[in-house]
C-alpha cells in the first residue's frame, strides 16, 4: 500500500490550500480516510475523516466550518480543503487509512491507523 500526499505550502493568515493525498494497493472497500497533523514540537493530533464507501465526514472542532474533507473513488484520492488557515494550523499534515469501524470516534483513534504517508508541510505565515 502506498499513501502519498501532495498540496502543502506557505500561504498567509486567511488563505487556502488543497492537500490530496493518494492510496493505492489498499485491500477492501471500507475503510476510513484520515488526515492528521503535527505542529512543530507537539504531537499528532486527529484532524478529518472520511468514510471510503459514504458520506460520512467528521472534523475536530478547531477546523470546523473552515476545512473540507472528499474523496475521489475513481482517482483513489482523498482531499482536504483549507480556507481561512490560521498561523496554528502549520503544522506537518498527514494522510492515513485505517480500516472501517463503526463505534463512535473510532475513525479518530490514530493509534489504529494502518498505512501512512510521509507528511507534507503546511506553514501559514505572513
Amino acid at each position: 500500500v502506498q499513501v502519498v500526499e501532495s498540496g502543502g505550502g506557505l500561504v498567509q493568515p486567511g488563505g487556502s490550500l488543497r492537500l490530496s493525498c493518494v492510496v493505492s494497493g489498499y485491500t477492501g472497500n471500507n475503510y476510513w480516510l484520515n488526515w492528521v497533523r503535527q505542529a512543530p514540537g507537539k504531537g499528532l493530533k486527529w484532524v478529518s475523516s472520511i468514510y471510503s464507501g459514504g458520506s460520512y465526514t467528521y472534523y475536530t472542532d478547531s477546523v470546523k466550518g473552515r476545512f473540507t474533507i472528499s474523496r475521489d473513488n475513481a482517482k483513489n484520492t482523498v482531499y482536504l480543503e483549507m480556507n481561512s488557515l490560521k498561523s496554528e494550523d502549520t503544522a506537518l499534515y498527514y494522510c492515513a487509512t485505517r480500516p472501517y469501524c463503526s463505534a463512535d470516534y473510532c475513525y479518530s483513534e490514530i493509534a489504529t491507523y494502518n498505512y501512512w504517508g510521509q507528511g507534507t508541510q503546511v506553514t501559514v505565515s505572513s
